[in-house]
């Protein structure tokens, strides 16, 4: 949030990581909105979206209510901050699937709900303008780099990856396995609202047209990994996890939640925390770094299983990108798990891979979006070889592991 006049934030900017407005959403849940809010947005009451952050701001700036009231004050995710910033102050806009992110943006109507902000009790005046994910808005000024520059491309992060990852089919899915782990499913030009913990997110706006895709999302992935590397101090960097998993014949039996900022998909428990099971005598390293990698693929199957059972059919190949995605071992596993080739392409940084993808379309630097699948190249691919009796076991435990954690965290 910052002051449209001065153009200097009023606060520091709070990250989806942040669970500060739990009690938020858990009043809002207590109070019966769950049915409203999903409905309307496509998404579960959770402390991760933007509205409850801009509440927070609003009720323990000093001002910033009255500021925000009069007019002076402009809200917007990081994508609206920067074209504000690169156009002079002159454009403040979001795109459709930015503004599907903040739990206050009607994914049918395409614009703010006012049911939601009365609700919130947020001010309209300060929302940025809705426009499409494709598209030129407006263009730079010429002191940031030498010449005015057309904005033309611009995406939530994850949506952006499922752009460019080329996922322009319906039912064609992507997974980020970044900080968190994002799997998403373009499911067309209709919503599909999830009876299993999923999200319903507008996937991008593109020639009057607009796309939906189904969610999951994880809070901690490749985050994990950072933890082993500087929390524990189990590697000096992070893709030495690969050769550590594959130095043991096996986790020992160990299994790692890595609930550090609560679960995200499907479960949605805020109060979770991470927790390692079966430790023994004969565990080291090397078997927490292999169950911690483990857990990430699981972590996903949960996600493919709750996203098979919304659209009644099985998912039948996954594409992957995000930092994690180039360990081996990892996408293997996967692979095994999910019982589902895992494709892997040579750029595996999608998201701003899928921000120039739809720049390029709205300059005309790209003819079509079938040129663009033409310019993807696969790396490799991951199929299952691991039996499906060791596959099952090996679920089982996981969700025995998870089962506990989730009863810990009601207890306390």
């Amino acid at each position: 949030m910052w002051d449209k006049n001065t153009g200097e934030p009023i606060y520091n900017a709070i990250v989806w990581q942040c669970r500060r407005t739990s009690e938020y959403a858990d009043e809002l849940i207590s109070g019966g909105y769950m049915e409203m809010i999903q409905r309307k947005t496509g998404l579960i009451i959770d402390a991760y979206f933007s509205a409850t952050k801009l509440k927070w701001i609003l009720e323990n700036v000093k001002g910033a209510r009255q500021r925000a009231e009069r007019g002076d004050l402009l809200f917007g995710t990081v994508e609206t901050w920067l074209i504000w910033k690169m156009t002079g102050g002159k454009v403040h806009i979001t795109d459709y699937s930015n503004a599907a992110r903040t739990m206050m943006f009607n994914i049918h109507t395409l614009d703010w709900d006012d049911e939601i902000l009365e609700l919130l009790n947020i001010p309209r005046i300060m929302l940025p303008k809705p426009v499409p994910s494709s598209g030129i808005v407006g263009n730079s000024v010429k002191e940031i780099f030498g010449g005015e520059i057309p904005i033309a491309g611009m995406a939530g992060d994850q949506q952006a990856a499922l752009f460019g990852e080329t996922c322009f089919k319906m039912g064609e899915c992507k997974s980020t396995f970044g900080t968190g782990n994002f799997l998403l499913l373009n499911t067309g030009e209709k919503p599909l609202i999830s009876k299993n913990g999923l999200l319903t997110t507008i996937a991008w706006g593109i020639n009057d047209k607009v796309y939906y895709a189904l969610e999951g999302s994880v809070f901690v992935c490749g985050a994990a990994v950072q933890w082993l590397r500087d929390g524990l101090d189990f590697m000096k960097a992070s893709p030495e996890s690969e050769e550590m998993a594959m130095s043991v014949n096996s986790c020992g039996g160990v299994y790692v939640v890595p609930a550090f900022a609560g679960l995200g998909a499907p479960y949605w428990e805020a109060d979770a925390r991470g927790a390692i099971f079966g430790i023994t005598r004969g565990t080291t390293k090397n078997h927490i770094t292999r169950a911690t990698l483990e857990s990430l693929a699981y972590q996903n199957q949960d996600l493919i299983s709750a996203m098979s059972a919304d659209l009644g059919i099985s998912i039948e190949e996954l594409k992957v990108d995000g930092g994690a995605s180039e360990n081996d071992f990892l996408m293997q596993f996967q692979a095994d798990i999910s019982r589902m080739n895992i494709i892997r392409h040579k750029q595996t940084e999608s998201t701003s891979l899928g921000a120039a993808y739809l720049a390029g379309l709205a300059t005309g630097y790209y003819e079509s979006m079938e040129v663009i699948i033409k310019n993807s190249e696969i790396d490799k691919t991951f199929s299952p070889y691991m039996s499906i009796e060791d596959r099952d076991e090996r679920l089982k435990g996981w969700h025995d592991a998870v089962d506990a954690t989730i009863r810990l965290a009601k207890k306390s």
